[in-house]
């Protein structure tokens, strides 16, 4: 095939992209933009319509400048459109971030099912939130019942892109399978939540894999936006699996990837769906990779905790920088056990779920919002480099916990993905917690939209995503390993703070 350009519509929850990639899968340009999310009381949305103009106005420029071929779309989690007969929303999208509070919650689950049966039949953990789809579903269904009335297709968010390019709707595993209760792991079908929902005939009847081909841009868009009418649209994928596509392609063995952003998921691909009994009611979940395979997964909001710690830090301190490693200073606060950044700043989420966000200085303790809002500040946030330490020890712990839940074991090697690969603290503190596991971060800058990449790669070239494995490299950094005695001891007093 002739020389030819990809575009990625790549959705994560902060930023939106439109990534070039030319047909050696290397990025000659992009566009990026962030969209402020709507309220309406305790409501909040997605401003989707302007993030589709905006993805129609950056496809109509690149086309102008590349022959582009084919678009592959990726989007962030648990995020569902419910379409009317013409196409259009027949009710807002709910943000998943919405609180619908504790009677809702308590009524979905009198209403689907105990909520850790759920967990062992559809391999999704509870969320406090929306984060469920499922449970987005029954809350539209009760919010709006004449708009849900209207409802002809509920698509995931990734095919609801698709559609919009294809007029054709359409699903893939990698989304239908990611913490939705609306798949069955067990017989490989929508899920008994599914059926007593009463969407099944909404919901596209064949689950197709993530590269095979959607369908074509609309003649009247492909008119619109300077396309050809033969562009090829792809089914899409969730965003952590296409991050973790290429290194279920490259990495041979057993291994782990440590993805962080504004969620930190660590995702350990494993040959079946098996939960030990304390990780039934926690935020451990298996999500399904391109290629149809289970990942045990555990999640939590470390990129969240850190930027918002980091805006404490940087207020209190007026400094901006990130400061460098210190062993010495990392040592000094394992060795003295007296300052702790405890978990979660978003109650009900992570690994920690009851947890409330505190911060322990010399035995005194003090509550994030009250920190946050400036009332009562402890004595070592105003110390920004043994601030940032104690930050670092907080959520490598927090990784840990993951790590043990997703299946480490001795020796499997972490790769740290994402914003955390630039942060050498934190992947030094992962060396010492693991001496036996090599640990190292790699030269992907954008492996969510690289993944998808490949995906329209192989589909182009009629060949599956494993066949492409000669086509790009992907170079391993190994951390150098540090030791910091007394860590454990450090740990085991974190989570005696925990538990009271």
């Amino acid at each position: 095939m002739k020389n030819y350009h990809i575009a990625v519509l790549d959705v994560g929850k902060t930023n939106k992209k439109v990534l070039i990639y030319d047909q050696d899968l290397k990025v000659v340009d992009q566009s990026i933009r962030s969209f402020d999310e709507l309220t309406n009381g305790n409501l909040i949305f997605d401003d989707v319509e302007n993030i589709w103009e905006w993805f129609k106005e950056a496809l109509k420029h690149f086309a102008t400048q590349y022959d582009l071929k084919i678009i592959s779309v990726t989007t962030h989690g648990a995020t569902f459109t419910c379409l009317d007969e013409e196409g259009e929303l027949a009710v807002p999208e709910i943000c998943y971030t919405t609180d619908p509070g504790p009677e809702f919650q308590q009524d979905f689950y009198r209403k689907f099912g105990d909520l850790e049966e759920l967990q062992k039949t559809t391999a999704t953990p509870p969320f406090d939130a929306l984060i469920n789809m499922a449970k987005g579903i029954y809350f539209i269904k009760k919010k709006y019942p004449d708009g849900f009335y209207r409802v002809k297709h509920i698509l995931n968010y990734p095919q609801f892109f698709g559609y919009k390019l294809t007029g054709i709707p359409g699903a893939e595993h990698t989304y239908v399978g990611c913490h939705t209760y609306l798949w069955d792991f067990e017989s490989n079908e929508y899920s008994e939540v599914a059926h007593k929902l009463g969407i099944i005939d909404l919901l596209p009847q064949e689950v197709k894999m993530p590269w095979e081909e959607l369908g074509k841009v609309t003649p009247q868009l492909a008119k619109e936006l300077n396309l050809s009418p033969e562009t090829v649209v792809t089914m899409g994928i969730h965003d952590s699996n296409a991050s973790l596509l290429p290194y279920t392609i490259q990495m041979e063995g057993d291994f782990i990837l440590n993805s962080t952003g504004t969620w930190c998921v660590v995702m350990h691909e494993q040959d079946q769906v098996s939960f030990q009994s304390d990780e039934l009611g926690k935020i451990v979940f298996y999500n399904i990779n391109a290629f149809g395979k289970p990942v045990k997964t555990a999640i939590f909001l470390g990129g969240l905790e850190f930027d918002s710690y980091s805006k404490l830090f940087r207020r209190i301190n007026d400094r901006t920088e990130y400061p460098g490693f210190n062993l010495a200073l990392y040592q000094r606060v394992i060795q003295e056990q007296s300052l702790f950044i405890l978990p979660s700043i978003t109650k009900g989420t992570g690994q920690f779920p009851d947890s409330d966000p505190r911060i322990i200085e010399n035995g005194k303790i003090y509550q994030y919002q009250e920190v946050e809002s400036g009332e009562n500040i402890p004595e070592f946030f105003k110390d920004f480099e043994l601030a940032y330490a104690v930050l670092n020890i907080s959520l490598v712990i927090q990784t840990s916990v993951a790590l043990r839940r997703a299946g480490i074991s001795k020796g499997v090697p972490i790769f740290t993905e994402g914003g955390f690969r630039k942060n050498h603290a934190y992947n030094s503190l992962l060396t010492a917690l693991y001496p036996d596991s090599p640990v190292a971060t790699t030269n992907l800058d954008e492996a969510t939209s690289f993944g998808a990449g490949i995906l329209a790669k192989a589909n182009l070239e009629k060949v599956t995503p494993l066949e492409l494995k000669e086509t790009f490299q992907i170079e391993k950094n190994e951390v150098e390993r540090i030791d910091l005695p007394g860590l454990k001891d450090y740990i085991d007093k974190f989570n005696l703070y925990l538990s009271q």
